[in-house]
Parts: structure tokens; sequence; C-alpha cells
């Protein structure tokens, strides 16, 4: 203890260590000026001087020196130069050596500290490349660059070209080889070498689909003794089998892996115990799969292997099972921090740049995918285990959220019940009360859950076509998430439903600026300027919407609908035909197709898409008449016969269908057909008077006793008839003198529309029932059976639906009894709700 001495308390035992003399400072030179100017005014850059004594004249005779005689000259400084005699005797310039001077100089010699004068340094001794050991060094060299190739171009994505640069990186290493044992140095093969050829060979196969190739190149690797940890490549050519769907022989390599592979690896057989889970679950045996998800779960559990594990209790209907791994899937730790971390403070200027740098680095985006994947796996078990481990679907939802309420995952409690909600609605059970109750009980909640909740009610609402309290609660959403893309989506639904296009198209032209990617906005803002008649912005937003949604039907048909009013015909048509390779069954569309050739003057195209709309779907009245018309133009009356009859099935209680059976049959020379027709007609409308007189005209020609009778019934209608319209007509009068002038003429006008139906549009903007109308009274007027008749006053009292029989002018003049309006029905308007 004496020779311990204790440091007083006020001393540094570490002083001391940082002091250095600054004359030692070698990284500062370049900025001491006293240096620096040292350099620049070196002895070197001076003509040789002449040692003297002060005061020595300017011709005074030289003094001996070390450096023999010199010349006189005066030193700048007054001083003898270090090299001078002094007191007798003289020593070396060691002082300045370093510098280049030495104590030999001649008169006129230069400095020269580096040698330049004696020219350049000779030339490197070449290499010798013939020597065997260069050549195996070069080859050597070779293959490396090629391995390394091969990797970048998988990387890359040109798995080709990896595949033969593999290749012929092992043709030079099998090359290098033999040159090796040749000359003598085969105990000296790099196996490293040969190690990485084979490997990358057999990725390159495998990355190339080529799985018998690549098997073979792993177990040449796996067979050779001399590669150690070869066995870990077992774990690759059972992921082979298993692409393979060999799955017993996958586990079977699996399972030798594992043996291979020491407990000091444990997550990497902790993934392939994973991996063997899963293949029992693709061949179904769920209790074997159970046996490795549970093992996992005891040793290292993680997200993935509770999810996994709750599938295989819920594929053997195990209840218990099921609530128990739901129960430790939300338990299973993340080892991600707090949010409240990435929350700055307003103190520390210093930590608040630090969390600003840190919170959008890679490590805190994958904490939130690994939180994300978490929340979205115990979502969907809910979801999944819900309507069975309770009695109720209601009841097992509520079980989960309790259990989610006690774990780390409270703020997933709201989600599961506005999940809930959805199931509701997702199961078309819209009169639910539970799921309108459930969604109301988060209007109190913070905003983003009320803004969720008070979305889907809006949706709800909008559904039932309760507008206003849809309209009430896409308010509620938008005030407590102004930038909920889906809440002014609604919005502007429940504006768009009471026809304010402009202030629809606001609320979904701000939903696109919240969220560019929505495409139910940008489809909206489209039919809202479609209804605005602003056709080319409508145009625009459809073909925005279609480079996102490229086989989309609905935007397709939409885009061909506003090129149709643009009044480009061929656009329409060929925007028409993607609609049809995309859904080619769609009679509607094929109609609609049929309708644009037609108004083209393409009949044989338009005959197509009619018949084949007709294929599909049989009932449209629409097709049915046109292709009746169709056949009837062509002078097929016999095949029109089976169109019209189908068009009386559909609507039996219009008589215009049998009376152009009846006219059909008439046509096509079948008068006895025709008679038994009109007859059938005549017991169904009694009172029809142009069925009267097709009656009385063919009995009348057959030469047949009930012609008298007809016509007499015939008077009796066209009597009661007169009455009917008189009584009508004196009606009206009466009523006119009560009303004002312009509620006359409108009446009168109506009145006149009820009684005839006149064709007054021939412009090209016709529509479809004009143009029937127009096929239905040009027919042909030759070969007529009744052209003899001389009952003159019945053609002049009444109209055939299929035109004119007698004194038909030859110019074609058309006359008709009865217009069936088309009006071209608009598919595909309907708002995408979100």
């Amino acid at each position: 203890m004496e020779n311990v001495h204790l440091v007083p308390e006020d001393e540094d035992l570490y002083s001391g260590y940082n002091d250095y003399n600054p004359t030692f400072d070698s990284e500062e030179l370049e900025n001491d000026v006293g240096f620096q100017q040292a350099v620049r005014t070196s002895h070197g850059r001076r003509p040789p001087m002449t040692a003297k004594f002060p005061g020595t004249a300017i011709g005074a005779r030289p003094l001996a020196t070390s450096f023999g005689p010199r010349i006189p000259m005066t030193s700048s400084m007054g001083r003898p130069v270090t090299g001078a005699v002094q007191d007798g005797a003289a020593r070396p310039m060691t002082a300045v050596r370093a510098a280049g001077y030495t104590s030999s100089l001649t008169r006129g010699s230069t400095f020269d500290p580096l040698g330049q004068s004696r020219g350049p340094a000779p030339a490197l001794e070449s290499k010798n490349e013939d020597t065997p050991e260069e050549k195996i060094k070069i080859l050597e060299k070779k293959v490396n660059d090629l391995i390394e190739e091969s990797c970048m171009a998988q990387s890359m994505g040109a798995l080709q070209l990896a595949l033969e640069k593999a290749k012929e990186a092992g043709r030079k290493e099998r090359a290098l080889v033999r040159q090796r044992e040749q000359s003598g140095n085969g105990d000296h093969i790099n196996l490293d070498l040969t190690y990485s050829v084979l490997l990358n060979l057999a990725n390159q196969y495998e990355n190339n689909e080529m799985y018998p190739e690549a098997l073979n190149s792993y177990q040449v690797i796996v067979k050779n003794k001399m590669f150690s940890n070869a066995g870990r490549l077992k774990v690759n050519m059972a992921n082979i089998y298993f692409k393979q769907k060999n799955y017993p022989k996958a586990i079977k390599f699996y399972r030798m892996a594992l043996d291979q592979i020491s407990n000091a690896h444990k997550e990497m057989r902790i993934k392939i115990m994973q991996n063997i889970g899963v293949i029992f679950v693709r061949m179904g045996q769920y209790s074997d799969a159970i046996t490795s998800f549970g093992h996992i779960m005891s040793e290292s559990p993680n997200v993935k292997t509770g999810f996994n594990l709750i599938l295989c209790y819920y594929a053997i209907g195990d209840r218990e099972m099921m609530k128990k791994s739901f129960q430790n899937l939300i338990s299973v730790p993340l080892g991600v921090d707090d949010e409240d971390k990435y929350i700055p403070s307003n103190d520390d200027t210093n930590s608040n740049m630090v969390i600003e740098a840190i919170k959008n680095d890679k490590l805190h985006q994958m904490e939130r995918d690994l939180k994300s994947l978490a929340e979205k796996f115990i979502m969907t078990a809910a979801k999944l285990i819900a309507p069975s481990i309770e009695a109720s679907f209601a009841a097992g939802f509520d079980w989960c959220v309790d259990m989610v309420k006690s774990s780390q995952y409270v703020e997933l409690a709201n989600d599961l019940e506005i999940n809930k909600a959805i199931t509701y609605l997702r199961q078309k059970d819209f009169n639910q009360v539970s799921a309108v109750e459930t969604l109301k009980t988060f209007e109190k909640k913070d905003s983003r859950v009320k803004s969720a909740a008070a979305t889907n009610l809006s949706f709800l609402y909008f559904l039932e076509k309760d507008y206003d309290q849809a309209d009430r609660y896409s308010d509620l959403a938008m005030n407590a998430d102004r930038y909920n893309p889906a809440a002014l989506i609604n919005k502007g639904n429940t504006v768009f439903i009471r026809h304010d296009y402009e202030k629809a198209a606001e609320f979904y032209k701000e939903a696109l600026r919240n969220d560019s990617s929505c495409t139910e906005a940008l489809y909206n803002l489209g039919l809202s300027y479609k209804k605005l008649n602003r056709l080319d912005e409508a145009l625009d937003c459809f073909l925005k919407l279609h480079a996102i949604l490229r086989n989309s039907a609905q935007v397709m048909y939409q885009l061909a609908q506003v090129y149709e009013l643009l009044e480009d015909p061929h656009q329409a048509i060929e925007w028409l035909m993607q609609v049809i390779s995309v859904i080619p069954t769609d009679p509607k569309v094929l109609a609609k197709l049929g309708d644009l050739h037609d108004g083209e003057g393409d009949k044989s195209q338009a005959f197509q898409c009619y018949y084949e709309s007709f294929r599909y779907f049989p009932s449209n009245i629409d097709v049915i008449e046109w292709l009746g018309a169709y056949y009837i133009e062509t002078q097929f009356c016999e095949k029109a016969i089976q169109y019209f009859e189908r068009a009386t099935l559909i609507q039996p209680t219009q008589v215009k269908w049998q009376l152009m059976v009846a006219s059909c049959y008439r046509r096509s020379g079948n008068y006895q057909k025709a008679l038994d027709t009109y007859k059938d007609i005549h017991r169904k409308f009694p009172e029809n008077v142009e069925c009267l007189r097709f009656l009385v005209r063919l009995c009348t020609d057959m030469g047949l006793k009930e012609v008298q009778e007809y016509a007499t019934r015939l008077k009796k209608v066209e009597k009661m008839k007169e009455i009917r319209e008189q009584r009508v007509k004196s009606g009206r009068e009466g009523s006119a003198r009560s009303r004002r002038e312009g509620r006359e003429g409108s009446a009168g006008s109506a009145g006149i529309a009820e009684d005839v139906k006149t064709d007054s549009s021939h412009s090209s903007n016709s529509t479809k029932g004009e143009r029937l109308s127009a096929k239905m009274r040009s027919l042909p007027a030759s070969n007529e059976p009744y052209e003899a008749s001389n009952q003159k006053e019945l053609d002049a009292s009444y109209m055939d639906p299929l035109g004119p029989q007698m004194e038909r002018p030859k110019t074609g003049a058309k006359r008709r009894v009865e217009e069936d309006d088309f009006a071209d029905e608009e598919l595909g308007d309907d708002l995408l709700p979100e």
C-alpha cells in the first residue's frame, strides 16, 4: 500500500493525452504562411552564394570553405553561409541535405532533388502470359466475370441471357480444371469457384422454369462431399418439387434439409417447418399442418403462422381451438415501436430534426407494413370465424371485438364493428336493423371512424332511395373528414339525383383532387358532363378512365354513346365492337350496334347484330319488330311470321301484332290461314274496325257467305265509333269554353295526337321507330291478290297494317296505321356509389 498513490479528486486522470507539439503538425502545412514562403524562397531557386564575413567588401578575396573556391558575392543577409569556415574548422551542410544540397556541389550545378536530369525510368518488364500459372489466373478471372454478368442479367429480368452466361461460365470452369490437371496442379482446384458456378447454373435453370435441369445441378452439388453445408440446397430442391406440385417429395426434401441444419440456425428451421405446414394444407392433411404450425407458434410465434393455424382449425371445425388460436394471434408481439415515438416535441429542436429524418425512412415503412399485415390477418380471421364460433354471426363478431379491445390492437375494434355492418350490406341485407344501428353508434366517435360509418350509412340510404337521409349522412361524413373521397362521391350522387349536375361535378372534382385514382369519381364526373351536354369534357373523362380500366365494358359503352352524341357513328361503332369483345353475349349492346349499322345503311351488318341480340334475349320487342320488318322488306313474309307471333306472346293485348301475322299469311298466298287468323282476332277484339274490313274483303273475294254478316258488324262498329268520337268532341268543346285560349289550343292538339299519329320527321336524326314504320309502310305494289276488287268504298275507308293494297302510286307514297315510337334506352348511366 506504500506504493499506491491515490489521485486527488480535482486532478484529471486522462489529462495531457491530447497535448502535442505544434511543430509536428503536418496537416496544416498548406495553410502555414511562413512555411509556404520558405518553400517558395528555397535555396535551390537561388544562384550559388559566396560565404563572406560580415562587412567584407565586394571585391575582397574569396574565403576558403568546404565548397572550395567560390565567386565573390555578397550574402543577402550579411552573414556567412552555414558551410563557411568558422574558427578554422569546416562542417558538412547536413541541415539542407534533404532539400537537395550536398557538400560536393560544383559551380553551375542545378537543383534536381528528384533526379529528373537522368531521364525517364526504364520500362517495366512485360509479364509473360504463356506460363501455365498466368493462363490459369486469366481463365479464373473470366469465369468470375461470367458469373457476375449472369447475376446482373437476372437482376434486370433478362433470364435467358443469365442462363447463357451461366452455361458459358460452366464450360470455362471445366476447361480450367482440365488445364490445372495438365499442368500438374490438380490438387489446387478452386472448390469455391466450382461451387459458385454450379449454384448459379442451378438458380438460372430454376428461374427459367427448367426444373429437371435445375434438380440435376443441385444434385451434383449435394452429392459432392467436398462442398461444406451443401445439404441446405435441399431446401431449393424442395421448393422446385413444390412448384411442380409433387408435394410428398417436397416434404421429404424439406425434412432432409431440416435434419442437416443445426439448431443454431433457428430462423431457417422455422421457415422450413412453415413450408412443411403449407404443403400439408395443400394436401388437405390439416392435422399434420396443425402440428407444424403449433410448433412454430410455441417456438417463434408470428402473425402469418397464427393466421394459417386459424384456417386449419376452421377447416376441421374445431370451435374452441379457433377461439384459442385467435387469442394467440392477437397476442403475437410485432416488435415495432409505438407511433408516439415519431411525434415531435415542441421543446427539443435537435430531437425534432431527428424525428423528421426518421419519420419516413425505410425502417419506419417496414414497421408500418408489418402492422398493416397483422391488422389485415386479424380482420380476415375475425370475419372468417365469426359465423362459426357462436350461434349467430353477430354474436361471433361481438366476441372477436371484445377480444380485440383487450389486446394491443384496440384501434381495430372500431374497424371490426364497421366491418360487421358492411358484411350485412354485402349479404344484400339492406333492411337489417342491426347494420344501421351499428353504424349509427359511431356518430360520436373520433373523426376517422365517424367518417367511415357515415359514408356507409349514406351509401345504404342511397341504395334504398332515401335520398334525404343519404344526403344527411354524406354531409356528416364530409364534416368529419373533408378529404374522404367516398363521402364526396356520395354527396355528389345525392345532388346528381336531383338533377343539379353542375354542383355534382364540383363534388366529383374535389374527390379527384383528394384521390386522383378514384375511378368512381371520374366515371360519375363523365356522366355529369354528358348530362350537361359538355361532350368534349365527358369524352376526356371516359378516355382517362379507359386508360386506367382497360377492360371495363361500362366505360367503353359510355365512350360509344358520347361519340354517337358527337355525330361520329364510325367511332361509336368501333367502341361498341370493343364492348362486344369483352361481353359478347350482351343483347342490348348488340341491338345498339345493329341500330348504328342500320343508320349507316349497312343492312347486312345490322341484321347480323339484331339476330344475335334476338338469339341471346328473344323478348326484346324492338328487336323483334325490326327483324319482322326486315323480312317483309326483303319479301320473306313467311320468316317474318315467327317474329310477329313471338311479339303476340309478349304483348297479347296489342292487336297490331296479330294483324301483322294475318297480313303476312295473306301476302304469302295462304289466304285460308289469313282468314282463320282474322276470325280469331275478331273473337278477341270484336270492335276492331281494321280486322272487320279485312274479313269483309277476304270473304268477298273468296265468295264466302259470311260476308254480309261481317259487313253488318262493320257498320255497327263504325257507327259506334262515330258516336263515341262525337261525344268526346262535344265534351272537349264544352270544357274549352271555360278554359283560356292557350289551353284550348293545347287540348285540341292533344286530341289530334290521340287519334292520328303522323310521321313528320324525315331528318337524319329520325328515331328507330320511325325507320321501322317506314319499312312497314313501304311494301311492293306488284302481285297483289285484290287488285280486281270493286269495293272502292272499302279501300278508301281502311288501312292495311302492312300497307295499302289498291291503287298504290308508283312513286312509293307511304301511309301508316300506327307508329310505335322507339326510345333509345341509355344503358350504363347508373351512378357508381361508394
